[in-house]
C-alpha cells in the first residue's frame, strides 16, 4: 500500500456512519488534492461488527481505499480493541496522516493511538492545511485554540509520523459525494486479545430531553445579557420551533446545562438561523457558531463584536426585544393560517 496516504478514521455508531467522519473525509480529499508532486490516497479505517457494507460509502464520500475490522469482538467500542487494531494498521502501513473526529470516542481513542505509535497529537483541530509557505511540502498545519479559546495556535510534527489530529466536528464541509466512485475494500483480520483489560458488560443510553444543538436547524442563543430570562428565549425558540442555547458565560454561572454550551469548548454548530441574544461575541463562542447560514445578534453595546459577524445586527435590549418578536411570529402564524 502507498506509503503516502491520509487515514481517516470512521467512526460509527450501531451501523451509522457519524457525520464527523464525511466532514473529515471531504477535508481529506482537498488535502490531497492541493500535494501535486506526489501521488497520495485517502484510506478509510472502519471498525465494527457486520459493517463491511458501510465501506462503499465511505468511497463515495471520497475515500480512495477502506481497511476494514469487522469482527463480533468489535461490536462495541472498545479503546483497547479499536487502539490495538488502529496501531497495527499505522505500523505495517506507515500513512502519512491520521485524522480523528473530535467525538466523544474520538477523544479517549486518538491519544492512545498517538502514545503507541510514538507520534503527537493536535487536539481538537478547527482548521488543518498543507504548509502554504513551502512548495512539495505533506507538513500539515493544524490550527486549535488555546488559553480558553482566546487565542489560536498552529501545530506542526515535523519529525514524526503520522501527523495526528482531531477536529471538532461542524467546523468542516461535507460536500463530497461521487456514488459512481469506485474504490478499493480491504479486510483487516482481527485476532482478539486472550486478556481483556476491559469486559463490556452493558450498555446504558442516557436519556435527553430536547434537539441536540449541534443538529439543530433554528437556534435561539443567549448570554450573560440575559441569564435571567431563558424563558423568553425558550418562547422564541418554540415559536420558530428551534431550540435553545447558551454562551459559556451563561453554563460556567450554572444557569444552563453543559450540552447546550456553543463554543470552543462547547459544541459547534451549523443552524440555518443563529439567533444571538445578549451575547457579546467572543472569539471563544463565535468560532463555535460562525459558519451559521444566517446570524441575527440583539446585543446593547453597538460595539459588540459579534456584530462583526452577524447579518442582521439589533442594537438594543434583547429582554426588550424578545416580547415584540415573539408577539409578531404569533402574528405571521396566524396570517399564514387564515389565508
Amino acid at each position: 500500500m502507498n506509503t503516502k496516504d491520509i487515514y481517516v478514521y470512521i467512526e460509527q455508531r450501531d451501523g451509522v456512519i457519524q457525520d464527523v467522519s464525511y466532514e473529515l473525509l471531504s477535508e481529506a480529499r482537498k488535502l490531497v488534492s492541493a500535494i501535486t508532486h506526489v501521488h497520495f490516497d485517502v484510506v478509510g479505517i472502519l471498525i465494527g461488527k457486520d459493517i463491511k457494507g458501510l465501506a462503499q460509502d465511505v468511497i463515495h464520500h471520497g475515500a480512495d481505499k477502506v481497511i476494514v475490522a469487522d469482527s463480533k469482538s468489535c461490536e462495541h467500542y472498545s479503546t483497547q480493541y479499536h487502539t490495538d487494531i488502529i496501531a497495527d494498521i499505522i505500523k505495517k502501513n506507515s500513512p502519512d496522516a491520521l485524522l480523528i473526529g473530535a467525538s466523544v470516542i474520538g477523544r479517549d481513542l486518538a491519544p492512545r493511538i498517538a502514545a503507541r505509535v510514538d507520534t503527537g497529537l493536535t487536539a481538537d483541530a478547527t482548521k488543518i492545511e498543507i504548509n502554504p509557505n513551502e512548495s512539495n511540502s505533506t507538513e500539515l498545519w493544524i490550527t486549535r485554540p488555546a488559553f480558553g479559546g482566546n487565542l489560536f495556535g498552529t501545530i506542526v510534527c515535523p519529525n514524526h509520523r503520522p501527523q495526528m489530529a482531531t477536529i471538532r466536528p461542524k467546523v468542516l464541509d461535507a460536500d463530497f459525494f461521487d456514488k459512481d466512485r469506485k474504490g478499493e475494500v480491504i479486510d483487516y483480520a482481527f485476532t482478539p486479545s486472550s486478556i481483556d483489560k476491559v469486559v463490556f458488560k452493558q450498555r446504558i443510553v442516557k436519556e435527553t430531553h430536547g434537539i441536540d444543538i449541534s443538529k439543530a436547524k433554528i437556534i435561539v442563543s443567549g448570554g450573560r445579557g440575559v441569564i435571567d430570562h431563558f424563558d423568553l428565549l425558550q418562547e422564541v425558540a418554540t415559536q420558530l420551533g428551534g431550540t435553545v442555547a447558551a454562551s459559556r458565560g451563561v453554563v460556567d454561572r450554572h444557569r444552563a446545562p453543559k450540552e447546550i454550551q456553543v463554543g470552543q469548548t462547547g459544541k459547534t454548530v451549523r443552524p440555518t438561523l443563529y439567533l444571538a441574544c445578549g451575547i457579546s461575541g467572543a472569539v471563544q463562542h463565535t468560532a463555535g457558531m460562525d459558519k451559521s447560514e444566517f446570524i441575527i445578534a440583539i446585543n446593547p453595546d453597538a460595539s459588540a463584536p459579534i456584530f462583526g459577524i452577524a447579518n442582521v445586527g439589533i442594537v438594543g435590549d434583547a429582554i426588550k426585544i424578545l416580547p415584540y418578536l415573539i408577539e409578531e411570529i404569533k402574528t405571521l402564524k396566524e396570517h399564514h393560517v387564515a389565508s
